[in-house]
């Protein structure tokens, strides 16, 4: 723990966003530089009231509140923060299936990603950072399909009727959270490789004024024809914001200068920097330039937030 930590409680970070967004696989990253022993992960998955066949014959989706105990969520996310342990429910994504709970003792990071993190004002209010994940949907179901067939036992078939049936209860309940997001992250193909979905996707931010981001400005100046581009540009809602843009095929040097400029903005960080940026699992696992970026600028954050650089 760093020896200037002001922060007397748990730093909270929640990733939201829906599913097969790359939630997880950002969360992963994140505790990696933290250190897992200094990092719990929560799974909001996990609050879901059905399992998948009960879920299947009332005709609801995982992605609708009333299908979740959200009111337990709420209440598990207030206690961590107090530094209090929880017995988390369990969901078994292999299956569908509710298992035993588990208990949970807070550690000095907390990360809480899901679909519903977001769909309360108590439960916002208990965050440090919050980040949304918004890939184009071409992009997500390309990633769905490819999770669900291969870990999750479903069909492609069984995916894309799983998909029409939740399209509404997305646009309804996990879409309308980016506006509570202090960043929205979208990796994106480039223009000129559509059909790339791994280590050469594009990342774009959208860096809200919600907290006070690091001062980019020393590898930006150069970088617009170098990978790296920072811009003032207006949200949806017509807010002003920052957009970060960081390219897949950004050059090792300009992205190490990036990697370089925030650690030394945190060196209190304990970090595995060799596993920045890795996705998938065994003989396939990748590392991707953009989601190391990404994974470090949002733990720069959660670090900033311990040293009480941040508002609580």
């Amino acid at each position: 723990m760093p020896s200037n930590r002001l922060a007397e409680r748990p730093i909270i970070l929640g990733i939201v966003g829906d599913s097969a967004a790359g939630k997880t696989t950002l969360a992963k990253g994140i505790a990696n530089i933290l250190g897992d022993d200094r990092v719990v992960s929560i799974c909001t998955d996990d609050y879901h009231r059905f399992s998948r066949e009960e879920r299947s014959a009332r005709r609801v989706t995982a992605l609708e509140p009333a299908a979740n105990y959200i009111d337990i969520l709420e209440q598990h996310v207030q206690l961590l923060r107090k530094g209090r342990p929880i017995l988390k429910p369990v969901y078994n994504h292999g299956d569908g299936t509710l298992g035993p709970a588990e208990y949970i003792e807070p550690r000095e990071y907390i990360i809480v990603e899901g679909l519903l993190g977001y769909s309360s004002r108590a439960m916002r209010d208990c965050y440090d950072v919050k980040v949304y994940l918004e890939p184009p949907e071409d992009l997500r179901v390309r990633w769905k399909i490819q999770r669900d067939t291969s870990a999750r036992g479903y069909s492609r078939k069984g995916v894309m009727d799983a998909l029409r049936l939740r399209a509404n209860a997305s646009e309804r309940y996990i879409r309308p959270q980016r506006t509570f997001a202090d960043m929205v992250v979208q990796f994106h193909s480039p223009e000129d490789n559509s059909e790339e979905t791994g280590a050469g996707l594009n990342v774009r931010h959208t860096l809200r004024p919600t907290l006070p981001h690091p001062d980019l400005s020393p590898i930006i100046e150069a970088g617009a024809k170098a990978g790296i581009k920072l811009e003032l540009s207006r949200d949806r809602d017509g807010k002003p914001v920052d957009i970060l843009e960081i390219l897949g095929n950004i050059g090792e040097r300009r992205a190490r200068g990036m990697e370089d400029l925030l650690w030394n903005l945190i060196p209190e960080a304990q970090y595995l920097r060799d596993k920045l940026g890795s996705f998938g699992e065994g003989k396939d696992e990748d590392v991707s330039q953009t989601l190391a970026l990404s994974q470090l600028l949002i733990t720069f954050h959660m670090v900033k937030a311990a040293l009480g650089h941040h508002a609580v």
